[in-house]
Order: structure tokens, then C-alpha cells, then sequence
């Protein structure tokens, strides 16, 4: 189940990959801050579209041999300008492009818009109730295929193939619901401002307990031959801690944040939507196999929030109330000059969205915040004196997607 990386000292790149940048060469002499030469070293990229990164993104590494000396995360490889779309668009036409902003888990990026822009209309209220238990159910089957997702790439960068296709599998289930129910399967446009899209077709319920009745004990499947792994658990206890200050002081989010002992999740703190009528736990880091805060912890907190989510995907389709599924809301909204902020617990922890109207069809201002550009900003100070094999590992530990590095 380990794996190694190869270095190539003619494109500079790592574990193999054959699509470097060629920005950097393999056995180039490195520069201190000032400029000037220090010793020999290998500069190498691990990106721009590396295997192991899942994204486009590049982390610059500074090598010696096989330790790892420095890490410096270049982004800006999918920057879109979906903020300032957010300017030259309406309000209800910008919803399609929050999918952008995390197409692995875009349902969430869908309900942190349409959340704030209902505090800012007033709409809060009157959304339907069925329209937010639609979200719920929504937002779950989103954040579990996520983690699909982030624990089945991490185990198959680490060196185990066979897991991660079962969890493709069910992956693909979930997508089928999304189909079902809005009719795309990665960027949904589902959500609307005032509530949601489409009802649950005909039989959707019971499709989904079935699946879930399968699927609860699938988990402990893939953790018997993933999880509890020797070899994959040597590769990730001790690796890349983050105490609990540290996770603080680097603005860590979700899973990330709650890996390292800090029990906050926004579903649970920052109360929305009808979450506190559901009961679920938060899981935290307990060092399960190592230190609390390492990259298994990271791993297996995810594990553990999927457990959570078939929980309230459970309660929400039992206890899901009749009734309409849109508020009535203009077709062309012209808000007064104001400004608000709304958070949501997406699979990479906040995701909050932040608006500034005035008056106009259009906002005078919008801004994202996302968990993965914390979380690869702190590569610089986990890098250092990693060894290359061990890079892979401790980066998807954290779940970047690259879509929420640049917007």
C-alpha cells in the first residue's frame, strides 16, 4: 500500500507525473530571500496538473534529496472572476455560477447564496419549510459524495486503488439522485432565492433509505480494508499535526479545523436552516492513531461525518413536512443599499457569502469565503522536513478543491 515518489530532474516534477510546468528545473541552485545562491537543492513542482493534487494547483518544493527544505502553494491557475461576474450579472442569474465555486460539493455554494440573499430581501421567514428540508437533503447527499471523493483519492494516493472505486460506486448512486431531482449530476442550479427549484420526484424518499440502508454499512466495509490499514496508517499518523491553536491561528475550517480539537461546526454554532430541529454529532480529532490533529485524523473525520450525514439524511426524509417549495420573489430584485453575511457548513467547513447592494439589479459587491485556500496556505508551515512520498499524503489530508482557491 505505499507508495514512493520519483523525482524527474529534467521537468522537475513529482511521483511521475509527466505533465510538470517546466517552470523549474530539477537540479537548479536555490535563492535565499535576497536572491543570492545558497547550496544545491532541487526545486521541483508538484502541479500545475499533477495526479495527486486534484486540482490545478502547484506546490513549489524545495528539496534536499528526498527531505523536503520548503513549500511555497502557487495558485491562481482557475481564477474565473466569479466574484466580479457577481457585479455585471442579476441576483437570480449569478446562481449558477456559485456551482463554480466547489463543483464536488455545489449545493452548499448553491444554499450560502440564496441564504444571503434572503436576509437581505427579508425572505428569511418566508421561505417554505419544505423548501428547507429540500435543502437539507440536498446539501447531505452533497457533502457525503464529497467526501467519496476526499477519503477514496487520499487512500489511492497513499497507494490503494480497489477503495477508492468503491466509493466512485457509490458515488454514482448519489449522483443518479441528483439527476433525479434536479437534473444535473455535478452543478446542480437547484436552489433558488426563496427556496428550491423542483419538488422530490415520485418514490425519491424510499430510493434514498434504500441507498442508505446499503450504504451505513458499506462504510465499515471500506474501513476494514482502508482504515484500519497498517501500512496506510503508518503513512498518516504523526504526519503534518495541527494543534489546536495552530488550526485557530491559520483560519482552518471544517473537518480540518474540527480534526485538530476544535468542536465547531456552523450547522451546530451558527444555526441555519432546519438543522437544529435534527440531532447529529460533530465529530473531533481524538488522535485515533496517532496525535491529534495529524493527517489520519483528517481522514477519519470525514469518515465519521458521513455516518452523521445518513443520520440526518434519515430524519429529514421522515420528518419532512407537505407544502410549497418557492417563496414568492420578484423575477427582477432590486434590493436597497445594504449588506449581509451568510455561513454554511460545506464539505470543506465555512463557506460564506458576503453581499453589498445598492440599490441595482446587480450586487456592488460579493465576496466568497472558502476553506480550501486556508488549508493550502498552511503547506507552508507543515512542509517543511516532510519527506517527498510523504507530501502527497499530508496535502490530501486537507481536501483542497482548486475552484476555491481562485475566484
Amino acid at each position: 500500500m505505499s507508495t514512493s515518489a520519483n523525482t524527474s530532474t529534467k521537468q522537475g516534477t513529482i511521483s511521475g507525473s509527466s505533465t510538470g510546468s517546466g517552470s523549474s528545473t530539477g537540479a537548479s541552485r536555490a535563492e535565499n530571500s535576497a536572491g543570492t545562491p545558497r547550496e544545491e537543492h532541487m526545486l521541483l513542482n508538484m502541479g500545475p496538473q499533477h495526479p495527486s493534487t486534484h486540482g490545478v494547483i502547484n506546490l513549489r518544493v524545495e528539496s534536499d534529496g528526498e527531505m523536503i527544505l520548503r513549500v511555497t502553494p502557487e495558485v491562481g491557475y482557475l481564477h474565473r472572476s466569479i466574484e466580479k461576474i457577481a457585479e455585471k450579472v442579476s441576483y437570480n442569474g449569478f446562481m449558477p455560477y456559485t456551482d463554480r465555486v466547489d463543483y464536488v460539493a455545489a449545493m452548499t455554494a448553491n444554499e450560502g447564496y440564496a441564504m444571503v440573499m434572503e436576509r437581505i430581501l427579508g425572505l428569511v421567514d418566508e421561505v417554505p419549510r419544505r423548501a428547507y428540508y429540500l435543502r437539507v437533503i440536498a446539501s447531505e447527499l452533497c457533502r457525503i459524495a464529497s467526501h467519496h471523493v476526499a477519503t477514496g483519492t487520499m487512500v489511492m494516493d497513499v497507494g490503494a486503488y480497489s477503495p477508492f472505486l468503491w466509493w466512485l460506486r457509490e458515488r454514482e448512486a448519489i449522483n443518479d439522485f441528483m439527476e433525479a431531482l434536479c437534473g444535473a449530476r455535478l452543478t446542480y442550479n437547484y436552489m433558488r432565492i426563496g427556496g428550491v427549484m423542483a419538488d422530490l420526484p415520485p418514490g425519491f424518499d424510499r430510493r434514498v433509505i434504500r441507498w442508505l440502508d446499503h450504504f451505513e454499512p458499506s462504510i465499515d466495509e471500506f474501513n476494514r480494508a482502508a482504515s484500519e490499514n497498517k501500512i496506510y496508517i503508518e503513512r498518516l499518523a504523526h504526519l503534518g499535526v495541527v494543534d489546536r491553536d495552530m488550526a485557530i491561528a491559520w483560519g482552518l475550517a471544517g473537518p480540518n479545523l474540527r480534526a485538530s480539537g476544535v468542536d465547531f461546526d456552523v450547522r451546530k454554532n451558527i444555526p441555519y436552516s432546519v438543522y437544529p430541529e435534527l440531532e447529529f454529532d460533530v465529530p473531533v480529532g481524538r488522535g485515533w492513531c496517532g496525535e491529534v490533529g495529524d493527517s489520519y485524523d483528517r481522514y477519519y473525520v470525514r469518515i465519521l461525518e458521513m455516518k452523521e450525514s445518513c443520520r440526518i439524511l434519515r430524519q429529514a426524509l421522515e420528518g419532512i413536512p407537505e407544502g410549497d417549495t418557492m417563496a414568492k420573489v420578484s423575477r427582477k430584485l432590486k434590493p436597497e443599499r445594504d449588506e449581509a453575511y451568510a455561513p454554511v457548513e460545506s464539505a470543506r467547513g465555512e463557506m460564506g457569502y458576503y453581499v453589498v447592494t445598492d440599490g441595482e439589479e446587480n450586487a456592488y459587491r460579493l465576496k466568497v469565503r472558502t476553506g480550501s485556500f486556508t488549508a493550502t496556505q498552511i503547506m507552508q508551515a507543515l512542509g517543511a522536513g516532510v519527506l517527498i512520498a510523504d507530501l502527497v499524503a499530508l496535502f490530501a489530508s486537507f481536501d483542497v478543491v482548486a475552484p476555491e482557491l481562485d475566484r
